[in-house]
């Protein structure tokens, strides 16, 4: 699940780093870099809901296995694509692959976590795709001067299917098993499990608990009166987080090139020191988090990545540096919020519903991601660098007074709500 993460931060990452080949290539305008980058996350946020319910129905590894090798085959295709045109819908159909994968593999990885030291669990697994971003990065200023920028999307899309291999032996998640009524099955998982360690945890089940687990879910529950706030909340901190985050990632690149004019290995070196600062900042939250809270972590990440920006809209973000370092110190706060999305979605949600739940929030930071680039491309040709700027510290403003409206997921709820 792990290196399919990586692979899926890998993809979506990738058309940032080809886009100032192609800008010059294709004489793109600043209106069509945004939609290039908006197909791909609306296409993400189709698959989203689309492998959240088929993880539902079928698995969450069947679902997961079936969004690598979508994203991994779209992904070689999009490096023979010979125009704007077959790229736009190419990213768009890998899209589909890229946004189902990650909520399905984190509802896999923290149905499989108990509750107590969860957080700094989930957070380090989950910096494997920040790691994927920051590699991305890191091959994107490597190998796009010297090999061109095809290599980018071949990369990806070859890593991704020997994954894909992998996934046949992989085993389901006992949690979905037990929800769908099959115990047999579940125990044979976890008898594999307890082989693995010497440590052995009491595991008790009484018969009410049994029955609650094979309740059939829907998508209607996420809006009962019991999650429809908890609902509603984290839908917006998925938009406001990654309306920031993504449209900072993915515009960095081409912003060093076009309003800066640095040259291109020059730029993509830049670019590469946002996701540098947000794996330690990762780091960071994955040592704290279970210490400070999700509440408070998520709130004041907010605020500070808002008085970063609000600094560089002040400034009017006249220089390169300026941006390098200021942009990429907010964009790595904001990662922190985006990685611990994942980690807080799917607690809140029990199995019936839980990657419903979390497929349907993460389609809103698809949404966010799509809306975010296309709009920046059309302030930037018209009233300049400074006003983006000052759209994500407004965003930012937002998403704090959300956050702190967050229910906290103490371990002792955890325990209560995990099954």
């Amino acid at each position: 699940m792990g290196s399919a993460t990586f692979f899926d931060a890998f993809d979506a990452l990738s058309l940032a780093f080809v886009l100032p080949v192609l800008i010059g290539l294709w004489s793109l305008t600043p209106g069509e870099i945004g939609i290039l980058i908006g197909s791909g996350y609306l296409g993400q946020a189709v698959g989203a809901i689309f492998f959240g319910w088929l993880a539902e129905r079928y698995g969450r590894v069947y679902s997961a296995k079936w969004t690598v090798f979508l994203m991994s085959v779209m992904g070689i295709a999009c490096a023979f694509a010979g125009n704007f045109e077959m790229l736009l819908i190419l990213r768009f159909i890998q899209g589909i692959g890229v946004g189902g994968e990650v909520p399905v593999a984190a509802t896999y990885i923290n149905e499989l976590s108990r509750a107590h030291g969860r957080g700094r669990f989930f957070m380090l697994y989950e910096m494997i795709f920040p790691l994927g971003l920051m590699l991305s990065a890191q091959l994107g200023a490597l190998i796009i001067p010297s090999l061109g920028w095809k290599w980018m999307f071949l990369v990806g899309g070859i890593g991704g299917l020997i994954v894909f291999l992998f996934f046949f032996k992989l085993r389901e998640s006992p949690r979905w098993l037990i929800s769908k009524g099959r115990f047999d099955e579940a125990e044979g998982v976890i008898k594999e499990l307890e082989a693995s360690t010497d440590e052995r945890l009491p595991v008790t089940m009484s018969a009410h608990a049994a029955t609650q687990a094979v309740a059939k879910g829907s998508w209607k529950e996420l809006f009962s009166p019991v999650y429809r706030s908890r609902t509603l909340i984290v839908w917006t901190l998925w938009f406001t987080a990654y309306f920031v985050a993504n449209g900072l990632n993915n515009w960095l690149p081409s912003l060093y090139t076009t309003v800066y004019n640095l040259p291109l290995e020059e730029s993509l070196r830049a670019a590469s020191v946002t996701n540098i600062v947000q794996l330690v900042a990762v780091f960071a939250c994955a040592m704290l988090i279970d210490r400070i809270g999700r509440k408070r972590w998520a709130t004041i990440a907010f605020l500070v990545a808002g008085t970063l920006l609000v600094t560089l809209w002040v400034n009017g973000a006249e220089s390169a540096q300026s941006v390098m370092y200021l942009g990429s110190a907010a964009y790595g706060v904001m990662g922190t919020i985006t990685v611990l999305l994942y980690l807080y979605t799917p607690e809140i949600y029990p199995t019936r519903v839980r990657v419903l739940g979390t497929a349907f929030a993460t389609a809103w930071l698809r949404l966010a991601s799509a809306i975010a680039p296309t709009i920046l491309g059309f302030i930037l040709g018209a009233r300049g660098i400074s006003t983006v700027f000052m759209l994500f510290a407004c965003v930012t403003v937002v998403g704090a007074f959300v956050a702190f409206r967050m229910i906290e997921t103490s371990e002792k709820v955890l325990e209560d709500i995990a099954p």
